[in-house]
């Protein structure tokens, strides 16, 4: 297959209403979309990224009218959030409606639905005949792309289309909160924090880990993700030196230990979140080998920040002192 890389969006959702999968870029991270109520096309992003068919995908919508399509009710905490997040890096689990496809919720009865903010993908989404399915646009585990030449890398031949942006400006994947359970529970960190929510809904919960055997109720929950080729190691601080490995890179707030081959220091958490993804990839065409990864406060998206660090490592936390 030939991946047609476009900058229109009508051309790009002319394919996906033809049962096609088109990538997306959105103001988190690039979005791999297909018909959510069409499941033959839904099954082409599975293969496409080698997806486990038990991890859930998002339904994105062009406006917040759309949500009523894929969910059977939407609750006071629900509106709540849809009132100040919508459009935003914010993903909501509401119950489904029936016609929306076991393949797309994985077996569940609930649904994410999110409806983002970029131009592109609104403009892309409007389109569109129906809501679209769209996980990440990248080969399942690794880091999530932020730029359109990365989507090319691991899908270019696997897909239809490439709807071509600008790099995503948080970098993050979107924050979800289950409202389909009460208390609400927050299962994904992202630029929608704990604390922001708490202000609207302060009974919201932080979700544990999926249980062995328990089904995910939204991505992230499961699998290993994120992660580059290199080995990750999570340091509250920078180590002494990084002297005894040529091959070993850092990223984090504070300023690089002696010996890294290479390294950036990120003004803010902000940036931190935007520019991660794109150095671990980084790393990886540069064949280095340790990346050494500053975990930020555990406070606004800090907190999002850290989850995707400590997924990427696939480990607890290590002691800097101990390196």
């Amino acid at each position: 297959m030939q991946t047609l890389v476009t900058d229109r969006p009508e051309e790009a959702a002319s394919w996906l209403n033809r049962s096609e999968t088109v990538a997306f870029p959105t103001e988190t991270v690039y979005g791999l979309g297909a018909d959510a109520f069409n499941p033959d096309a839904v099954a082409k992003i599975f293969k496409a990224k080698g997806r486990p068919s038990d991890n859930p995908l998002i339904v994105h919508v062009a406006t917040p009218e759309q949500i009523g399509e894929v969910a059977a009710e939407i609750g006071e905490t629900a509106k709540i959030l849809v009132e100040r997040f919508f459009p935003g890096p914010l993903t909501l689990v509401l119950k489904k409606r029936a016609a929306v496809p076991e393949i797309v919720s994985a077996g569940l009865p609930t649904i994410g639905v999110r409806c983002p903010s970029h131009p592109i993908a609104s403009e892309f989404l409007r389109h569109c005949k129906h809501p679209v399915a769209a996980p990440s646009a990248n080969v399942s585990g690794r880091p999530s792309p932020t730029d359109w030449k990365t989507v090319y890398h691991d899908l270019g031949g696997k897909i239809a289309c490439l709807l071509r942006g600008e790099p995503s400006t948080i970098g993050l994947e979107s924050t979800i909160v289950d409202c389909s359970v009460n208390p609400p529970r927050l299962l994904r960190t992202g630029a929608v924090s704990i604390e922001l929510l708490r202000e609207l809904v302060p009974d919201i919960e932080i979700a544990t880990a999926c249980k062995p055997g328990e089904a995910p109720k939204s991505p992230g929950q499961k699998y290993r993700h994120y992660s580059p080729e290199a080995e990750i190691i999570l340091v509250e601080s920078p180590p002494s030196n990084l002297q005894t490995d040529l091959h070993a890179a850092w990223i984090g707030l504070a300023a690089p230990p002696a010996g890294a081959a290479k390294s950036l220091q990120c003004r803010d958490m902000d940036e931190y979140a935007r520019v991660l993804f794109g150095f671990f990839r980084t790393c990886d065409a540069e064949g280095i080998r340790t990346i050494y990864c500053e975990l930020p406060p555990e406070k606004g998206i800090g907190r999002a920040i850290r989850d995707r660090l400590v997924k990427a490592a696939g480990e607890e936390v290590k002691n800097s002192d101990k390196q």
